[in-house]
């Protein structure tokens, strides 16, 4: 109460902040009149002038309102459009390193051309990210105009580019791509052998465009580059068979709000009896049982046209938020190979993750990050907290007239789409455009054939025909025009109306259902009453929806009983639509937990990952990384002396086998020192004496070698064993993940113990590099030419008889009739055990790696 009459007496804080702006804008408007008179080539010269100023220790922020007004007139020119003061706001909000929230329509990718072209003067580079390569495309080229116009270079990353091309993208003054691409290029990045193949050069200042979209609904999904695992995809397949045995309430239970699937003792039984198996909770068969888990969450909780589409004989993931196809992405932890049993379709392979990063650490690395969209306000607290980025509301260059009317709401869903229907015809009688929302595929394509059997011409936009998404977008405004769309999310067109549709009200707005997020509700409601347009939007609901099933149509049920309701005779009160809010509240307040949940996880992770990743880039900066091997020699040196001499005073009783086993295993020289000599040794005199042996082993070591190579050697192997040992770290981590949960049943908080025992791991892979590139820099010889050739022609023959011996294969499971079991010659080599080759390496670390 003393809130709200406070904000009438002062403002909200919103207004505040957009009053501390207005003189900003009446300056920018005041020097319009200067730039005006300009001729092209002068405008274009203050680019120039702007970088000098810059370079003389001019402060960017004083360069504001010249920059603005340069670039506003320098897009009048080119584009024919000139920033609204609305617009001028927002660009100063987003230069501001905040959010800017403006209405469908308000021209949100004209605004971010004032603050994207001011940071550009800096060199170090703008990212403007979108949520899709049309758009990047589009932007980049549309945009680019204008910053071509004033000197400036641009860029864009899209899927397929090569190296060499993103390189010279990321060098431009303005970079225009996608959140996937932008973060799979730094991940890559932190994977290559020299400094000159990087693509990314730094992260200056970055504006993400629908900002929720891609910082809220994409960041509870981590980018994964991963490899494909050694692991057999038979057991998908067998255990999908088993699946129809398994009753509902009978041998499993269903969470619908959590998305979970639990087996209930009798189904654990069942799966022993039909896996075959005595204990599904042993060790040795824990596999199966997540197999069987994870088929059970693909055939239950995952729906085929609503949660992923087949196509071309692949599954592939439809985006809850935007209804896009997520070509190339994959559920992990074998969820998606269960789902591809489940579709009869190619198992792909399990992968072991190579490296990853949540969308949330990828952004955080930006000096400066802003956002613009039309909705973020609902999900202000979330970007605060996780990004710290404040919400700015825009006012709208026109009076909003929309009509939102309160929602309907039916028995059942089959009396719901039929009022829908009744709607779209009585609206398309009347000549005005409809957007019918939905939140699946399935759905879609519902409305469409009851629509068909009323002969009511319309447009369907979906997962299945995203590649005519603009086009479809771009003429749902015309006169009697009918289109239904999954969600509305990051369409980056606008929907202008066409002749004589202004009369006839406008645009309206159809929602089959609401979604889980209020967000993707207004942005449905939001490409209705564009730029002062007039329009309406109405939800109709059924108590059969997700939303109401799940969170609690109980009351509601009751009511319309007891008031005898008919099945199409509808509710529809305002106290209807503030219950329905609440339950979508509950909902994002879920979402926001599962999002931080994954955020605390992946900073323990991170800090992990900044640790490799320096010390990586480290080394490739440093031609020379001697220094660096000679810190780790002592150190491992000093770890030995300590094991064997410390605590004991007396140097007789000093462990000296296990000292001379320790100095031969590390640094590969046999330590064999008379009685007379150990005697009265001091720790210290013992680690000084030691340190010279081990130094006399490196010269000499480096002699054969010659001091050129032993260089190159210590940085390769370095890298080498880096990655290799970086990788292997990651799946440890998945594993230990994976069960951490578990710790709660023994009241540990199951972070606590993640981030203990995740620094075990660390501090144990850390030790391990060390240690494996000392060793090898000890023990690696480096052979005559003659040699390398001759190995080298060895490993080429290999690897023809391979892909012979592949194609053969190949050739033969193609012929079902002429199909030859494969014989093997001689006894089978496990893959554990010690390689014949002689390395001293197990098999599948050697030879083996090639089979």
């Amino acid at each position: 109460m003393i809130g709200t009459i406070l904000t009438k007496i002062f403002g909200s804080k919103n207004d505040r902040v957009l009053k501390q702006i207005q003189p900003q804008v009446n300056r920018i408007n005041e020097l319009e009149k200067t730039v005006q008179p300009l001729d092209d080539a002068a405008l274009a010269a203050r680019t120039v002038e702007f970088k000098e100023r810059l370079a003389k220790g001019e402060p960017l922020d004083d360069l504001l309102p010249e920059s603005f007004a340069t670039i506003r007139e320098a897009a009048r020119r080119v584009l024919g459009e000139r920033h609204y003061d609305v617009q001028l706001v927002g660009g100063i909000i987003l230069h501001q390193g905040k959010i800017a929230e403006m209405k469908t329509g308000e021209g949100k990718t004209l605004t971010s051309t004032l603050p994207v072209y001011l940071n550009g003067l800096t060199g170090k580079g703008v990212h403007v990210v979108t949520v899709n390569d049309y758009l990047a495309g589009r932007d980049a080229e549309w945009m680019g105009k204008v910053y071509t116009f004033l000197g400036m270079s641009v860029g864009k990353i899209v899927h397929e580019m090569d190296d060499q091309a993103r390189r010279a993208a990321y060098a431009a003054d303005i970079t225009y791509g996608t959140n996937n691409e932008l973060g799979f290029d730094y991940l890559r990045d932190n994977m290559k052998f020299e400094l000159r193949d990087f693509c990314q050069r730094g992260f200056n200042y970055a504006i993400v465009d629908e900002v929720d979209s891609i910082l809220i609904d994409e960041a509870r999904t981590p980018l994964i580059i991963s490899g494909p695992a050694d692991i057999s995809t038979d057991l998908y397949k067998n255990v999908d068979k088993i699946l129809p045995r398994f009753q509902r309430d009978v041998h499993y239970t269903v969470d619908e709000k959590a998305r979970q699937v639990s087996l209930t003792d009798d189904g654990v039984a069942l799966g022993e009896e039909l896996l075959e198996v005595d204990n599904l909770y042993d060790p040795g068969s824990i596999e199966k049982l997540h197999h069987l888990n994870q088929a059970l969450k693909a055939h239950v909780l995952f729906q085929r046209d609503v949660d992923y589409i087949v196509s071309n004989g692949q599954v592939v993931i439809v985006d809850e938020f935007t209804g896009r196809t997520m070509e190339g992405r994959r559920y992990s932890d074998g969820l998606h190979q269960a789902l591809e049993a489940k579709e009869n379709v190619k198992i792909e392979k399990e992968n072991q993750t190579l490296a990853s990063i949540t969308f949330q650490n990828y952004f955080r690395m930006y000096d400066k990050l802003a956002g613009m969209t039309g909705t973020a306000d609902t999900e202000a607290p979330e970007f605060k907290k996780i990004y710290n980025l404040d919400v700015v509301v825009m006012p709208t260059n026109q009076p909003m007239v929309r009509d939102d009317y309160a929602d309907v709401i039916y028995k059942n869903e089959a009396a719901k789409y039929r009022a829908v229907v009744r709607e779209i015809k009585q609206m398309h009688e009347a000549g005005r455009p409809v957007l019918v929302g939905t939140i699946s595929i399935d759905v879609s394509e519902k409305i469409a054939a009851m629509l068909k059997k009323e002969k009511i011409e319309h447009e369907v936009l979906n997962a299945k025909h995203h590649a005519r998404e603009a086009e479809i977008i771009a003429l749902a405004g015309q006169y009697g025009r009918v289109t239904i769309a999954t969600n509305m999310a990051g369409r980056g067109t606008d929907i202008k109306l066409g002749e004589g549709v202004r009369e006839v009200g406008g645009l309206h707005i159809l929602g089959t259902s609401r979604h889980e997020s209020r967000r993707i509700d207004n942005q449905l409601r939001g490409r209705s009453g564009r730029q002062g347009d007039p329009g309406s939007s109405r939800f109709y609901l059924s108590l059969e929806d997700d939303l109401l099933r799940i969170f609690g149509s109980g009351r509601i049920t009751s009511i319309m009983d007891k008031l005898g309701m008919e099945e199409d005779e509808p509710i529809e009160h305002s106290m209807v639509s503030r219950a329905i809010e609440n339950a979508q509240r509950k909902v994002e307040g879920h979402h926001f937990d599962i999002r931080k949940h994954l955020l605390e996880y992946d900073d323990v992770m991170n800090k992990q990952r900044e640790v490799i990743y320096r010390q990586r880039r480290e080394v490739l900066e440093d031609d020379d990384v001697a220094g660096a091997i000679q810190d780790m020699v002592a150190e491992l040196v000093d770890g030995i002396v300590a094991d064997v001499a410390e605590g004991r005073t007396d140097s007789e009783s000093w462990d000296w086998p296990a000292l001379a086993d320790r100095i031969a295993e590390t640094f590969n020289f046999p330590l064999d020192w008379p009685e007379d000599e150990r005697r009265d040794l001091q720790a210290e005199t013992l680690r000084e004496r030691v340190m010279e042996l081990v130094r006399q082993a490196y010269r000499a070591q480096e002699e054969r070698n010659g001091p050129e190579t032993q260089r190159q050697l210590e940085k390769l192997l370095l890298l080498q064993m880096v990655d290799t040992h970086w990788k292997e770290h990651l799946l440890a981590m998945d594993h230990l993940k994976e069960g951490i949960g578990l710790r709660g049943y023994g009241q540990k908080n199951p972070l606590n113990e993640y981030k203990r025992e995740a620094f075990q791991l660390f501090t144990g892979v850390i030790h391990t590099i060390k240690q494996q590139t000392v060793s090898h820099l000890f023990r690696v010889r480096v052979i005559d030419p003659e040699e390398v050739e001759r190995l080298e022609e060895e490993r080429r023959r290999k690897q023809a008889e391979e892909q012979e011996r592949l194609l053969s294969r190949h050739l033969a499971e193609g012929d079902e009739g002429g199909k030859q079991p494969v014989r093997r010659e001689g006894d089978k080599i496990g893959r554990n055990a010690d390689c014949p080759c002689g390395s001293g390496k197990k098999y599948k670390k050697c030879c083996g790696r090639f089979k």
